[in-house]
């Protein structure tokens, strides 16, 4: 089955939401499986739970047929986001423009001028959509 992959903040930011309706018409769309991950840091962690996120996507968008509810913890998101992509073996990985600008930042620190989508497409096998927010 297909897998569909929205990293979002908790609670939920406009963008967040903005970017999780696209990833649930697209999984809607693809007849796919969707994820629906937070990272709580460990430096700034909020304690989140899976039901504390269910209910904020519920309140969002209704119940969602195949979804899972994934908080992890992590000292970097993207590192994170990564990691739960990758072991999850996702066919598609939703992101914000936003999200792409930290991942840009965290990126250009190691290289002159990263192509996100061409690295995260390099890294993780899977396709790569970017949320206008």
């Amino acid at each position: 089955m297909t897998l569909v992959v929205v990293p979002v903040r908790y609670p939920l930011t406009s963008n967040s939401a903005a970017t999780l309706r696209e990833a649930a018409r697209i999984a809607e769309d693809r007849d796919a499986a969707l994820t629906v991950l937070h990272v709580d840091l460990y430096q700034d962690s909020h304690n989140v739970t899976r039901i504390d996120l269910k209910r904020a996507v519920e309140r969002e968008l209704g119940p969602i047929d195949r979804a899972r509810y994934v908080v992890r913890k992590g000292f970097l998101v993207e590192e994170s986001i990564l990691e739960e992509v990758a072991a999850e073996d996702a066919d598609v990985v939703v992101i914000g423009s936003r999200q792409a600008s930290r991942w840009r930042r965290t990126l250009r620190k190691v290289f002159s001028d990263p192509d996100i989508d061409e690295f995260l497409r390099e890294k993780l096998d899977c396709e790569v959509v970017t949320v206008d927010t």
